[in-house]
């Protein structure tokens, strides 16, 4: 008899390929099988973020909720970035938990799950070569790391304490892994890293560095490969040749996500970003020009430490100028061990009414972006099933579309008409 998994996954995609990784750990060496639901679990895992304050103050309520109605014996293990962060803390607030294991110690997972209160969280751990077993929630796409930690000091940012200095995963592990899948069908890639765009500056065995566009070009050579994301790049490093990759490999989807952060440079210089509001202008810009149809998205923190109006009206700006397809934006959220925490705090009135006016800006200008879609003609990767005989998947500039139809499209491309722009998803027909 397997045992069964729960895992309950928060925050990134790093986080969702962690949560494969240890799928993979334990169904190949401890015989588990994955559950969607908790009360049948022999053992509950929370993969952790730590991002911003509000993940953290879940987890604890989540251990509460699983103790109270998990089946007897069942063990809950914490995981992630919040593992990484608070460590023994977690055990001692929440004694129910069995182990904790942090984001740069994943592969230790069949090394602590028989050792109650075990706790491994060394942020120096270096897993950049170690080969996990195969293991996806999606058999249309494959995320596959690239790198492990961050090497930047953003000063809003906990992620360097919680996964370590980055280093690089060897490019020949990358490319067999991404073949691997795509011979199982996976025709998307999905390339992950803190920085991937700050690729192979830094191996474990010391080699020489190579950059992220070499890699983009390495895995598009595989030839069951049909379209090639990645997360998160950074305004930082977009140089030429990074966009000219971008914008001339056709495998290479024209979506690419530009974490803005603030649009004043002067908030940029207090958060350690390292570019300017006009670089980060001049690339978007760029961007625009080379590949007319690029969507891009954002990551915007409203009211950092220092914020004044006039900074604030930058982040506005931009956001005018830009016109991004999709913006995640946030209060500042202050974190244990990063600068910006000790710095003086926006009043929390002022922070709620910039981000709800940033907000409304965007939303009017993405029902102006959906209803130009209208009559648009996209080829759409379908991957997932909605309800009421729904199918779902993605415009190779990343657009959110659904056709009616049936299982039988999942896997394949094909070409959808717009009849129905909405803000979130882009409603169409088939029209082969």
């Amino acid at each position: 008899m397997s045992k069964k998994l729960f895992i309950e996954t928060l925050g990134c995609a790093m986080n969702v390929r962690d949560s494969e990784h240890i799928m993979a750990e334990l169904s190949q060496k401890e015989n588990y099988s994955l559950t969607t639901e908790f009360r049948d679990a022999d053992l509950i895992i929370i993969n952790t973020c730590s991002v911003r304050e509000k993940p953290v103050q879940k987890l604890f309520s989540e251990i509460g909720q699983f103790n109270k109605h998990k089946k007897e014996g069942a063990k809950i293990g914490v995981c992630g970035c919040t593992a990484s962060h608070l460590g023994e803390e977690i055990i001692k607030k929440a004694p129910v938990v069995d182990f904790v294991l942090g984001a740069r110690n994943v592969s230790k997972i069949t090394q602590v799950l028989d050792k109650k209160g075990a706790v491994e969280v060394d942020i120096d751990y270096d897993e950049s070569a170690f080969a996990f077993g195969e293991f996806r929630t999606s058999p249309y796409k494959a995320l596959v790391n690239i790198s492990i930690g961050c090497d930047k000091q953003c000063t809003f940012c906990i992620v360097p304490h919680t996964r370590g200095d980055e280093i690089s995963i060897p490019p020949e592990l990358i490319v067999a892994e991404a073949r691997k899948a795509a011979k199982s069908g996976a025709k998307e890639i999905f390339l992950l890293g803190q920085n991937v765009n700050n690729y192979g500056t830094n191996f474990s065995d010391g080699r020489d560095k190579i950059d992220f566009s070499d890699l983009l070009e390495m895995v598009s050579e595989i030839e069951e490969v049909e379209r090639i994301r990645f997360t998160s790049p950074h305004p930082l490093h977009m140089d030429d040749k990074f966009l000219n990759t971008f914008a001339n490999n056709p495998k290479i989807c024209k979506s690419m996500h530009m974490p803005l952060q603030s649009g004043s440079s002067k908030i940029l210089k207090d958060m350690k970003r390292g570019y300017t509001k006009e670089w980060f202008l001049d690339r978007a810009e760029k961007l625009r020009k080379m590949v007319p149809d690029v969507r891009i998205s954002t990551d915007a923190i409203i009211a950092f430490p220092g914020e004044s109006e006039e900074d604030y009206e930058e982040t506005l700006d931009v956001v005018n100028k830009v016109r991004f397809e999709q913006m995640f934006s946030f209060k500042y959220s202050p974190r244990p061990l990063t600068k910006a925490a000790d710095m003086v705090q926006v009043d929390s009135d002022i922070a709620s009414r910039r981000l709800t006016e940033l907000q409304a800006r965007h939303t009017e200008i993405l029902d102006e972006i959906s209803e130009a879609q209208m009559g648009k003609v996209f080829d759409v990767y379908f991957e997932e099933l909605r309800s009421g005989g729904g199918v779902a998947g993605r415009s190779d500039n990343g657009f959110m579309i659904q056709v009616q139809g049936s299982e039988e499209l999942l896997g394949q491309t094909a070409s959808v008409k717009i009849t129905n722009p909405k803000r979130m998803v882009l409603y169409g027909e088939v029209v082969h």
